[in-house]
């Protein structure tokens, strides 16, 4: 989402030498949906604030933060002197940008999507009672969702002054013991939900996703540091953990035991698979940061233009297998919507992959298609619970 910069001049008449013009600058960002993000809403999902701040000097230049507003009135307009309501909004917005609006996305609308199959496939057995219960297995996985995200922000500071310069903690809107503050809340509150509530099998599950997100990002581990044991943490974690896990818990709320289904089994495979995709490619627009930190990616050794042809390649893969499990397994799967919403997917990435090609890898496009790619995971959510 792009925010211009637009400053209003406010002349002062000549018979009145005393007085110097102030210049007002304003950003504005517009609320955006929870789930279903398109590229240029991919950074933020806003809340309306205002942020002031007095100036004697012009303000220098800073790098655009997503959700975000900053305003130089003049003098007068000291800090101290703001509304309450606005440093709440304030607040606010800074945690919000502290849970990475994207990936609440998508295990929101997994969730939901797993959660609906398993109603499906047991419509019999639909209480209204679950839906409590449903509900607070939601919030449980935003707080692991939560934790792990917060948690390499919080060990990530340097690199994202460079990288991500719009992050709360990196741009100095959230101090680094709020963030302990929150992360450690969202740890408590997601164990404590899903061990009162979802049994031992689950909240061993529930347990090792926090551990494979704090050792991804925490010192001496810090497993980010190694290309194929990153990938694979957010790929189980993303993959199989969210998928089976979600899809067990509903069984076991619904009094069944597990058993698997083929929808799920193609989509736990699926997105296994793409997570692996998101996991190369969430570098891509990093590769700068990483380099100066040290930080050994996939990008940084293969390249960007390597990592897009195989994270394509991957995706294409994936879209091929399903229109051929749907040409083979008719009982298991509906034609109708598999094979022409899996051919407009793969038509739609091979383009992408095109544009990016004539962009000639500029950070903006890399950072478009990354966004793509993620509207792409979450489409195949969307479309699951009719497969």
């Amino acid at each position: 989402m792009e925010l211009s910069l637009s400053p209003t001049s406010h002349r002062v008449p000549s018979t009145i030498p005393a007085l110097n013009s102030h210049t007002l600058f304003t950003k504005a960002t517009t609320p955006q949906p929870l789930f279903l993000g398109f590229s240029k809403h991919f950074h933020s999902i806003g809340l309306l604030h205002h942020t002031h701040r007095s100036c004697l000097n012009p303000i220098p230049k800073r790098p655009w933060r997503p959700g975000s507003i900053r305003a130089c009135t003049g003098v007068g307009a000291a800090g101290s002197n703001r509304p309450f309501a606005n440093k709440v909004l304030d607040l606010k917005d800074a945690c919000w940008r502290f849970l990475r609006p994207h990936t609440i996305r998508g295990t929101t609308l997994g969730s939901f999507a797993l959660v609906a199959r398993a109603l499906i496939e047991n419509s019999n057995l639909i209480k209204w009672s679950l839906l409590f219960k449903a509900f607070s297995g939601l919030f449980a996985l935003i707080c692991g969702n939560g934790y792990i995200v917060g948690i390499n922000q919080i060990y990530d500071i340097s690199i994202d002054k460079v990288n991500k310069p719009y992050l709360p903690i990196a741009a100095g809107d959230l101090s680094v013991r709020s963030a302990w503050f929150l992360v450690i809340f969202f740890a408590v509150a997601g164990l404590s939900i899903v061990g009162l509530n979802f049994g031992p099998f689950i909240f061993s599950l529930y347990t090792l996703g926090l551990f494979l997100g704090t050792i991804y990002s925490v010192p001496p581990f810090r497993m980010k540091r190694f290309p194929v044991a990153a990938f694979l943490i957010i790929a189980t974690v993303r993959g199989f953990l969210l998928n089976f896990g979600v899809y067990y818990a509903t069984r076991a709320a619904l009094g069944l035991t597990f058993e698997w289904s083929s929808p799920v089994v193609f989509i736990t495979t699926f997105v296994t698979f793409f997570a692996l995709v998101i996991a190369i490619t969430k570098d891509l627009p990093d590769v700068e940061g990483d380099r100066k930190y040290q930080i050994s990616t996939f990008a940084t050794k293969l390249g960007v233009r390597n990592i897009v042809f195989l994270g394509s390649g991957i995706l294409l893969m994936n879209y091929i297998v399903s229109v051929l499990a749907a040409i083979y397994m008719p009982e298991a799967f509906r034609r109708w919507l598999l094979i022409p919403a899996h051919t407009i997917f793969a038509l739609s990435l091979i383009n992408q992959t095109l544009i990016l090609e004539q962009a000639n890898y500029t950070k903006d496009a890399i950072s478009g298609f990354y966004r793509f790619i993620w509207n792409l995971f979450y489409a195949e959510y969307a479309i699951f619970p009719l497969i």
